[in-house]
C-alpha cells in the first residue's frame, strides 16, 4: 500500500422494516443509488447491521436470507455496475439449520472479499437464544488495506479490536444496530477503539423504532486520533467523509503505542 491512499466513505443510516425483506432491499437499493449518484462517488459504501430482516428473531428461520444467496447477488451486481466497494453491512444469514449475523464484502469487481459473523451474540436482545456466533476474526484487505470488521456489540471487546490492528487493519468496520440510551457508551466505545488502535473506525448504525426499541443512528467515521471526521443525526440519512490511510502511518509513529506494548506482563 502506498503512504498515501485516500477513499471516500459513504454510510447509508437507514431504518429498517422489521421482518419485511422485500420493503429493505427496496429501500437500501434507493439509498445505494442515491448514494453513488454524488458528485463525488464514494469508493466504499457500508450498511447497517440485520438491514434485510431487522430484529425478527422468533421469525428468523424463515425469513433469513438461505446462504446469503439474495443478497450476494444483489451487491455484486450493485458493485459491478458502480464499480463501488461494498461493505455490506450484516444480515441474517442461514445456513442449514442455524441463522448467523453476517457481514459480506465485496470489491470493485463484485468479487466477494470478506465474511464475518458475529462472534457475541447480545443477550439483551436474546441474540443467543436463536442466532449461532461465528468463529473467525473478521480480517481482509480493501484495495491493499488491510481491514477489519467488527458488528454491533463486539466493540465492547477491546480485545478482538486489537487483535485485527495487531493483524495489521488500518480501517476498522462496524455496522449495528444499537440503540437508546447507550448513546454515550456508543460513542465513548467507537472513539476509545480509535485511539487505543490508531486507525480509522467507521460505523453504520440504523435508526428508526422496532417495537418498544429506539435506535438513534449517530453513525461516524473517527480518525486514528479518535476525531469524528462525520456523524449522524436520528433520521436516515447518506454521511460521507473522506479518510486518508497515511494518517493511520503518521499517527502510529508519533506515539508508538505498538512498539511499546509489553505483552509479557499482559
Amino acid at each position: 500500500m502506498q503512504d498515501t491512499h485516500t477513499l471516500n466513505i459513504a454510510l447509508i443510516q437507514m431504518d429498517i422494516a422489521i421482518g419485511e425483506p422485500d420493503t429493505n432491499y427496496t429501500r437500501l437499493e434507493q439509498l445505494l443509488n442515491e448514494a453513488v449518484s454524488a458528485d463525488v462517488k464514494p469508493d466504499v459504501i457500508v450498511f447497517p447491521e440485520m438491514w434485510n430482516t431487522g430484529y425478527a428473531l422468533t421469525e428468523i428461520h424463515d425469513l433469513a436470507d438461505k446462504d446469503g444467496a439474495r443478497t450476494k447477488a444483489f451487491l455484486t451486481d450493485f458493485a459491478q455496475r458502480h464499480h463501488v466497494n461494498i461493505i455490506g453491512g450484516s444480515i441474517a444469514d442461514k445456513r442449514g439449520d442455524q441463522v448467523l449475523n453476517t457481514v459480506y464484502a465485496f470489491d470493485r469487481q463484485g468479487r466477494e472479499i470478506a465474511e464475518y459473523s458475529k462472534i457475541h451474540l447480545f443477550r439483551l436482545m436474546d441474540e443467543e437464544k436463536f442466532l449461532q456466533s461465528g468463529d473467525q476474526l473478521g480480517r481482509f484487505e480493501l484495495e491493499g488495506v488491510p481491514a477489519g470488521a467488527m458488528i454491533c456489540y463486539d466493540i465492547r471487546f477491546p480485545e478482538l479490536a486489537r487483535k485485527l490492528a495487531l493483524d495489521g487493519a488500518r480501517i476498522l468496520f462496524v455496522p449495528a444496530e444499537w440503540p437508546h440510551p447507550r448513546l454515550h457508551h456508543w460513542r465513548t466505545l467507537l472513539m476509545a477503539r480509535a485511539i487505543e488502535n490508531q486507525m480509522y473506525v467507521v460505523s453504520c448504525n440504523r435508526v428508526g423504532t422496532s417495537g418498544t426499541t429506539n435506535f438513534f443512528g449517530h453513525s461516524m467515521v473517527i480518525d486514528p486520533w479518535g476525531e469524528v471526521l462525520v456523524e449522524g443525526d436520528e433520521g436516515e440519512a447518506i454521511l460521507r467523509a473522506t479518510i486518508d490511510l497515511s494518517e493511520v502511518v503518521r499517527v502510529r509513529g508519533k506515539i508508538p503505542v505498538f512498539e511499546d506494548r509489553r505483552p509479557h506482563l499482559y
